[in-house]
């Protein structure tokens, strides 16, 4: 069966779901379609943190030598398996040409211009479509056990308040009167009363339900072979059939760049692995998410359950969970917390985040394609982007003057 709508969505996580939130309440006819289930990618297992404290791009000057370093440790926080791959050799040449200063922050006002009204944007969503998702606004903590790595990260809150992000430092007994799940030898660190979470599993769920009754159509399991722009529309051919649009969004993730190689596109995207871990909430449970510095390890409590996670490793699409991956995550929070996870384990997970070649996501017209648009590359802040992303795809494609300047954004950046 051949079904038309105003705008095809490929793709139904966090950002494809924002996408069709706002195009619907603009007056658009939407057809969402996943080839798995919405919200099961990695919009499900992610930390749920809303942060426009993590504005500065993963590509700054010193981290190709670093990321050298790390390789040669395969728990390291960020880790590149060795194997002959040689879209990641360009990505990774591209990565590293790009670890400037003016590249940094070029990056940093791209990336916190989405994030600073995605923030607010969210927030307002989750009041007035009444998403039932534990979002909550108590801020977050970046803590360190050394003084050399607090010194060390001096330039970050300095960069935040360029694109006006508020900091707070806080020493030792600052820090500790702030959370007391904190070890003793937790030296300080920064707090960003800004930032947010919610449990991200509970927020696609719920956003899925707010699209569906504001008229989406959802199809589940369908999986987009080829793209077709014929007749002043796009055919979705998969494996359900095929699906019409007078535009289409590619909102894939880490699945973007296998559909852009069909269409000619040029989507310098990589799959950076991320895993969690998620538990009951341990007696002395974190009341806000902690990011534990050295170790790169974010923690969330929620009101019901509790998460570890985060690493980076681009090894590909393997799809394994790496035991020693996920073991590392639970060593280095027993150096920050007093009680570093619950008793009772819920679920191990691992997800593909879409890593764009400059840390920036890729959003707009794809180039040489009428009305085909791009939504992906957000890297590890897909849930805190969403909303800016949804908006300005559907400033774009009303022919309205966006809120946002998309020109950082422009897919034609990599043609």
């Amino acid at each position: 069966m051949n079904r038309e709508s105003d705008v095809l969505i490929l793709g139904a996580g966090a950002i494809g779901l924002c996408c069709a939130y706002y195009l619907l309440k603009s007056g658009h006819s939407v057809t969402l379609l996943d080839q798995s289930t919405p919200g099961s990618g990695s919009s499900y297992g992610n930390c749920g943190t809303i942060t426009p404290s993590h504005a500065p791009p993963l590509a700054k000057p010193g981290m190709v030598g670093q990321a050298l370093r790390w390789m040669l440790d395969p728990s390291a926080p960020f880790y590149v398996k060795p194997r002959l791959d040689p879209a990641l050799f360009a990505w990774l040449l591209g990565f590293a040409r790009r670890c400037t200063w003016p590249a940094f922050e070029h990056g940093l006002r791209a990336k916190a211009a989405l994030l600073n009204p995605s923030r607010y944007a969210i927030e307002r969503m989750c009041r007035e479509e009444q998403l039932q998702c534990e979002f909550s606004t108590a801020g977050h903590l970046t803590v360190f056990k050394s003084a050399e790595a607090m010194d060390a990260f001096a330039w970050w809150p300095r960069a935040l308040a360029q694109v006006g992000i508020g900091v707070v430092e806080l020493d030792r007994t600052q820090m500790r009167a702030r959370e007391p799940a904190l070890r003793d030898d937790v030296i300080g660190g920064f707090d960003t009363p800004d930032d947010a979470q919610f449990r991200p599993d509970l927020f696609v769920a719920e956003l899925l339900r707010c699209v569906l009754a504001k008229g989406a159509r959802i199809e589940p399991h369908f999986s987009v072979e080829n793209l077709v722009f014929a007749g002043h529309r796009w055919r979705a051919i998969g494996t359900n059939g095929e699906r019409l649009g007078r535009a289409a969004v590619l909102a894939l993730g880490a699945w973007s760049p296998k559909l852009g190689r069909q269409l000619g596109l040029r989507v310098p995207i990589q799959p950076g692995k991320g895993y969690s871990i998620t538990t009951e909430r341990p007696d002395l449970a974190p009341k806000v998410p902690v990011v534990c510095r050295e170790r790169s390890i974010a923690i969330t409590p929620w009101e019901s359950t509790y998460r570890i996670g985060s690493t980076m490793e681009f090894a590909g699409y393997d799809s394994t969970l790496n035991r020693r991956r996920l073991d590392a995550l639970v060593t280095g929070a027993r150096e920050y917390l007093v009680d570093p996870i619950g008793q009772t384990r819920i679920e191990e997970w691992y997800g593909w985040r879409p890593m764009s070649m400059d840390d920036v996501p890729i959003i707009g017209p794809a180039p040489g394609h009428e009305g085909l648009w791009l939504a992906t590359g957000h890297g590890m802040l897909g849930m805190s982007m969403s909303a800016s992303t949804g908006q300005l795809i559907d400033d774009l494609i009303s022919h309205r003057t966006p809120s946002i300047d998309p020109a950082p954004y422009d897919p034609a950046r990599f043609a």
